[in-house]
């Protein structure tokens, strides 16, 4: 990956979808992800070509180094980042969350170092998610303790499933303070007492540094920690849209993915049956119609994910123009749970057909088809498709508003 750190180092603003670099940076990253799979290699590397390209800086003003780029566009760089590695862009989901929640506007105070820090490169990562809860998200009710230690605080807690925190320079960590008061935390991860545990063992997503994260009595300044409600992205409805719409365009990714490898699979073959439809497998129709198959859900995956970007971008306009909120907001949360109902059937059914492309031999561990459909599946496990389309029949027939809280 040499050779492109001289393309993105230097650059006075934040790489662009479509951008000759990118498409380069994306060749790239391909070029490792099956090996990176199959061998568990983190991807230490491509973050930092990826942060010197400031892709993390997509949503923030060109003027100040950013990209100056929509939620279609962060989503559409979702899509393609996943089609290079799902891994990869899987890291930045939560980054790009964060970004939004709290550097979309206002950035007086520790904003700005945070703002700052995300305009030269840094990722940020999340600590969240507890399973000594009964119920996975909606609840504000953390284990994870902030107690006060003279002008500042201490925080103590486990938390799991902390996505992309391995590789992160941030992290935001949600915890109880004194009160049953729920607050947010940004702190470096470099803190001394923050242990990053790599102990994720899916059988997908293998190296998204998913894994456990420790705190032991880390010391918090009073400036890096936002009660809730002086802050209200975690009290507005339907916030985490763009959290759940992010790991849909990572799975819609997956089937461009497929789609990449079921034809230059179909072209390498060199045998066929001998009661084939055609003497070459380039020309068989049966072949043929499984790759136009997959051809066709690539597209409608990337059609739905987008249309669910663009009305997360309507939501985007009216906050920053002081408009209400409730109706769009919850538009886009339908919108974005129809699309992961659509997307996860098309991704694992596509995974599927790619082997119907190569026969047996494509069950090869050295070809590592495999992962597509692996990815496929943990991704499709995040938040169930049977809720939200649980969720979506009561609204249409009874009119019934979706969750307001996380995972919607």
């Amino acid at each position: 990956m040499n050779q492109t750190v001289s393309a993105v180092s230097g650059n006075p603003a934040s790489i662009r979808p479509g951008s000759p670099e990118l498409e380069r940076l994306l060749d790239l990253i391909a070029a490792d992800a099956s090996r990176r799979d199959q061998e568990r290699i983190h991807p230490y590397d491509v973050v930092e070509l990826l942060g010197r390209a400031r892709l993390g800086a997509l949503r923030l003003p060109v003027e100040e180094g950013g990209g100056g780029g929509s939620l279609r566009d962060v989503i559409g760089l979702a899509l393609r980042l996943a089609e290079a590695d799902t891994n990869v862009a899987h890291i930045y989901r939560n980054h790009f969350t964060f970004v939004e929640r709290f550097l979309i506007g206002d950035v007086s105070g520790p904003r700005k170092v945070w703002r700052d820090a995300v305009l030269n490169g840094a990722v940020f990562g999340l600590a969240s998610t507890e399973l000594d809860r009964k119920q996975t998200g909606g609840a504000s009710d953390f284990n994870t303790t902030l107690t006060e230690d003279g002008d500042g605080y201490r925080l103590n807690g486990t938390k799991y499933y902390s996505t992309g925190t391995l590789y992160a320079d941030w992290l935001l960590v949600r915890a109880t303070a004194a009160g049953s008061r729920p607050v947010s935390i940004v702190i470096p991860t470099a803190r001394e007492g923050i242990e990053r545990v790599d102990d994720w063992d899916g059988i997908g997503q293998r190296v998204t540094g998913t894994g456990t994260t420790n705190f032991d009595n880390v010391r918090i300044e009073a400036d890096e920690v936002i009660f809730d409600k002086e802050n209200p992205s975690f009290l507005l409805p339907y916030t985490s849209t763009i959290a759940q719409i992010f790991v849909t365009a990572v799975n819609a990714g997956v089937i461009r993915a497929v789609l990449r490898d079921a034809k230059a699979l179909l072209k390498s073959r060199n045998r066929t049956f001998y009661f084939a439809a055609a003497d070459k497998t380039v020309d068989d129709p049966l072949l043929l119609q499984t790759i136009g198959r997959i051809a066709s859900d690539a597209f409608a995956a990337e059609l739905v994910v987008l249309a669910a970007a663009d009305a997360l971008d309507k939501v985007a306009e009216a906050r920053l123009g002081g408009q209400g909120l409730d109706e769009l907001a919850h538009d886009a949360a339908i919108t974005a749970a129809k699309a992961k109902v659509i997307v996860d059937e098309l991704s694992l059914r596509s995974a599927t057909a790619l082997f119907d492309v190569g026969g047996a031999s494509a069950a090869t561990q050295r070809k590592n088809l495999d992962r597509h459909w692996r990815n496929a599946r943990t991704l499709s496990s995040h938040n169930p498709a049977s809720y939200k389309a649980q969720a979506i029949g009561s609204y249409e027939i009874n009119g019934t508003r979706l969750p307001t809280l996380g995972f919607f």
